[in-house]
């Protein structure tokens, strides 16, 4: 560990530095040689890192859901080339060009805190032998040495033998029960971290092997870092639960606010993101016009809770707009057309509906009508006969020739609905 922590000191200094500008500080408040000055120095340094980190973590949210958007793809890929490996991986590097991610992307939070992790644990070795290191002279370094961690010595490790723990002015019993505790807590909110990830934020419409091997990494890190927490020193332990418990505030921030498209996070999100809209007629944010904007872009392609979300602006008259603006639709009014057919005004374009059912004393007025306003005559009356027309002679004989039965029937009244009118014969 010595070995590997000597190739980051070339950030041993900066780091020693910010170090004992926070402690002058705590210090000045809480006296120099105690416990909660070396102790908050070395969490107000965890803070600075993890905020200078805060870009880094908004690529690696992006690289990780890119990566679950393209597991269907490489899937397939991999069911297409499963015997041939090379192949399989030029195609895997072709999607990765195409789309534009990089799978080292969610790494990079934890490679770019590698070189301080190292570099402190450099700074609390040094402090533990009696050596002096980056801008740590001697006053210092006895001061750190006698700063103790409810009872445990910053430079003091789970695995110390007794005597060495008493030259720090300390108890083994202490030292194991300070450090076992906060390596049951530094591993537990790592644990808790990976598990509200994949149990709230994960797209539960894609089962692919990606997330089986998150669901690994969600036990197999707690353990790792309860193995070698075990050879950390305090200070290094206060230093790693510090940022685990930031990690676990920021990821619960992330999921709140701006969970993954299809997760249980984003329909919750959605529900409250509708309360909301509802309740002020408009999107007052600009992260929640960005969402709104989005939803609205995916068209027949949006999720349940996409789909849901839009349903439930629209019952309250709301309307999404595409630049992610929600305002108050316009009411709607029914209005009945000339010839029965009732369309919808208002809160968007008008929509045809079946013309209504007329009764039979409604379609007569309505042929009058149309009678005394010149047009053509749908129907037959009495007046409308002409008063010369001849009647048919029968033929002689009283025989029936072809296609006169039908008639002979007509005259015999066995004719069925509404006979036609006989014409008055001339004197």
């Amino acid at each position: 560990m010595d070995t590997i922590a000597s190739l980051f000191s070339f950030i041993t200094t900066p780091v020693s530095w910010v170090i004992v500008q926070f402690h002058s500080v705590y210090g000045a408040i809480f006296g120099p040689d105690t416990g909660w000055a070396w102790g908050l120095s070395i969490v107000s340094l965890v803070i600075l890192i993890r905020i200078c980190l805060i870009p880094l973590f908004v690529k690696q949210i992006k690289s990780t859901r890119a990566m679950q958007t393209l597991q269907p793809e490489m899937k397939k890929i991999q069911e297409r080339y499963k015997n041939d490996k090379q192949r399989q991986s030029e195609e895997m590097m072709k999607l990765y060009k195409e789309t534009g991610t990089n799978p080292l992307s969610s790494c990079l939070p934890i490679l770019a805190q590698s070189p301080f992790f190292f570099a402190l644990y450099h700074v609390l070795n040094g402090i533990a032998t009696g050596k002096t290191i980056g801008v740590i002279n001697q006053s210092l370094l006895e001061s750190a040495q006698k700063a103790h961690i409810f009872g445990a010595p910053l430079a003091a490790k789970f695995t110390d033998s007794a005597d060495k723990v008493e030259q720090l002015g300390a108890t083994l019993t202490d030292v194991r029960v300070v450090t076992a505790i906060m390596i049951v807590l530094m591993s537990a909110s790592q644990f808790y971290t990976q598990r509200q990830l994949m149990t709230k934020n994960v797209d539960t419409t894609v089962k692919t092997p990606f997330m089986q091997q998150q669901k690994m990494l969600m036990y197999v890190f707690p353990v790792m870092f309860a193995v070698f927490g075990i050879n950390f020193p305090v200070g290094v332990l206060v230093y790693w639960l510090t940022t685990n418990v930031w990690t676990m505030g920021q990821q619960m921030y992330v999921i709140r606010n701006n969970p993954t498209p299809g997760s249980k996070a984003q329909a919750a999100y959605l529900e409250r993101l509708q309360k909301h809209v509802t309740h002020h007629g408009e999107t007052r944010k600009r992260s929640e016009k960005a969402i709104v904007k989005a939803i609205v872009a995916k068209g027949r392609d949006r999720n349940e809770s996409e789909r849901k979300f839009i349903n439930g602006l629209t019952k309250a008259g709301l309307v999404a707009n595409a630049d992610g603006v929600v305002a108050k639709g316009e009411s709607t009014t029914v209005v009945e057309t000339e010839d029965g057919t009732t369309i919808a005004t208002g809160g968007g374009a008008p929509k045809r509906q079946q013309p209504k059912r007329q009764s039979k004393s409604q379609r007569q007025s309505g042929v009058a009508k149309a009678a005394g306003e010149g047009e053509p005559k749908t129907s037959l009356t009495k007046s409308d006969e002409p008063q010369d027309a001849k009647p048919t002679p029968k033929p002689a004989g009283g025989g029936n020739k072809p296609g006169s039965g039908t008639r002979s029937k007509a005259q015999s009244g066995q004719r069925k609905g509404p006979q036609r009118p006989k014409s008055p014969s001339k004197k």
